[in-house]
């Protein structure tokens, strides 16, 4: 990590339209140009009241609200991944907990069959492919759409909460059992790797550069674990032989975002709640951590987000490399007013 660690006019804050309320919140974003890039939310009525699906898409110059014609529906938007402009998915759930999928071909949003019986929480795409994270009767459930059909795929043991897709036989999947838990689609079969097992360590994100280089990242645990040891956030690395811990200067958060640069190389990585312990005898006794870190192939530099005024820092960060370019997006939500939250933007460069 380098030293210097935080430049605070790197990353800017750009705002949402006008029309969206102040409680809203985004939960992702992908982008496929300068000109053009999705993020998806939910646009909040109340503190309590369900909202509305929220759609933003960026023209360019900046951020507007789609309309979503015909998505009468109350609830949010949860992930949206796509394979291009024309071939754009979304995952979200209604205000009574039913499952919805949306799909964009490049000039409008239409609702898609959602596989009967299962739960969606996430949709991925890589490689021309495009697949569902969700669960079934209780249980995980992946799904790969195969032409105009979505066909089940076999789940890892534990949990899966994210994918890496190379191909259809080169998949990698970050998640939990017994401890964070790394796992491999040849096309038949997984091989997973308990990779930390720390008890309820768990990896959410994952970036696979090549059969020698994959990144995942995480937390090494939450509230209720070991007496005394903080919650602190977990990277690691894989070289082809072996996986190892990557040090981080935060003792508490997580890593909630990869984003790869033009050539699949890892560029950042984003942090969520990122809090390290400060010089003995401060008060208080931590102070933020980096929120954001660049990697340039050989080391980490720290940056922090730009204050935004009338709101705190953000509680998720999700990144989208914008490609062809040194740009990438950060989407999130931050603390509001009065134990609110707000809609939080960000871009670098």
């Amino acid at each position: 990590m380098t030293p210097a660690a935080a430049d605070t006019t790197s990353w800017v804050h750009v705002p949402v339209p006008a029309q969206v309320r102040p409680q809203a919140k985004l939960m992702e974003a992908v982008a496929f140009g300068p000109g053009r890039a999705w993020a998806v939310g939910s646009d909040a009525v109340g503190r309590t009241a369900p909202g509305y699906p929220l759609a933003l898409r960026w023209n360019g110059t900046a951020w507007e609200r789609d309309a979503l014609s015909g998505i009468g529906w109350q609830g949010e938007l949860l992930s949206v991944a796509a394979n291009g402009p024309d071939d754009v998915w979304a995952v979200g759930r209604d205000a009574a907990g039913a499952s919805r999928l949306l799909h964009h071909d490049g000039k409008s949003w239409s609702p898609s069959r959602v596989p009967r019986g299962v739960g969606l929480d996430r949709v991925v795409t890589g490689g021309g492919e495009t697949w569902l994270i969700g669960a079934r009767d209780g249980g995980q459930a992946l799904l790969r759409r195969d032409g105009k059909v979505w066909r089940d795929v076999p789940v890892p043991a534990g949990a899966v909460y994210g994918l890496h897709i190379v191909a259809a036989d080169d998949v990698w999947a970050a998640g939990a059992n017994n401890g964070a838990a790394v796992s491999h689609w040849d096309g038949t079969a997984w091989q997973q790797t308990v990779v930390d097992g720390t008890p309820r360590a768990a990896a959410g994100s994952i970036l696979a550069v090549s059969p020698t280089e994959v990144w995942v990242g995480g937390t090494g645990g939450f509230i209720g674990g070991p007496p005394g040891r903080p919650i602190p956030p977990l990277m690691m690395r894989f070289d082809g032989q072996a996986w190892s811990h990557v040090d981080l200067p935060s003792d508490f958060g997580s890593v909630t975002s990869f984003a790869a640069t033009d050539s699949g190389e890892l560029g950042w990585v984003g942090m969520s709640n990122a809090m390290r312990w400060a010089p003995p005898g401060s008060s208080p006794p931590l102070e933020p951590g980096p929120d954001f870190m660049a990697w340039d192939g050989q080391t980490f530099t720290g940056y922090f987000e730009p204050t935004v005024a009338g709101e705190g820092e953000s509680s998720l960060a999700r990144l989208a490399p914008v490609p062809g370019t040194d740009t990438v997006w950060s989407v999130g939500r931050a603390g509001g007013p009065e134990a609110t939250f707000a809609p939080r933007i960000l871009r670098f460069n």
